[in-house]
């Protein structure tokens, strides 16, 4: 995705602004498990007014202990296929549900940078999994490009693309 593609704050706000009307028409709520993101995709959704009525929770789970406390992220997972990984996204995102209620939702796992990549999950690296209340969990892998502030903002852009996708699916 080149410089030119990455979300701007006026289409991130756009995509917050239409999942606010979808939970809001279909009586919807959402949780967020962000760990590469910081809370970025809860500050993009709650930036939106009337957010309370639909916007459950965001959890930023950034350590091991934190996923493992905070999502139900089993250690076994973490130490097997480490913090970014489809079975850390799929357990956080499972966890998130089942702990806060909400009938969606969202979790990101990855490699912002500019440093803690690897050969094999380089920086840029993102797991991103969805979830709807009595459904199956599904991941996307993803390789952004740029520096930390664009990983950032495309893996934002990516997970709320997928929410709008799982709430009108």
């Amino acid at each position: 995705m080149s410089q030119s593609e990455i979300a701007d704050d006026r289409e991130l706000h756009g995509l917050a602004q239409s999942i606010a009307g979808i939970c809001t028409q279909r009586g919807a709520t959402l949780v967020a498990a962000e760990s590469c993101t910081g809370g970025w995709i809860a500050k993009v959704l709650t930036d939106v007014p009337g957010s309370s009525v639909w916007f459950e929770c965001g959890v930023v789970a950034y350590s091991y202990e934190a996923k493992e406390s905070l999502l139900g992220v089993q250690p076994q997972t973490l130490e097997r296929t480490g913090a970014v990984s489809q079975e850390t996204a799929l357990e956080m995102v499972s966890g998130a549900l089942a702990r806060f209620g909400a009938s969606v939702a969202v979790a990101v796992t990855g490699v912002a940078g500019p440093s803690g990549g690897t050969p094999g999950k380089p920086v840029g690296t993102v797991w991103i999994g969805w979830k709807r209340r009595g459904g199956y969990a599904q991941t996307e892998l993803y390789h952004f490009d740029g520096d930390r502030e664009a990983v950032r903002r495309q893996t934002v852009a990516a997970a709320l693309r997928g929410v709008q996708k799982i709430l009108t699916s």
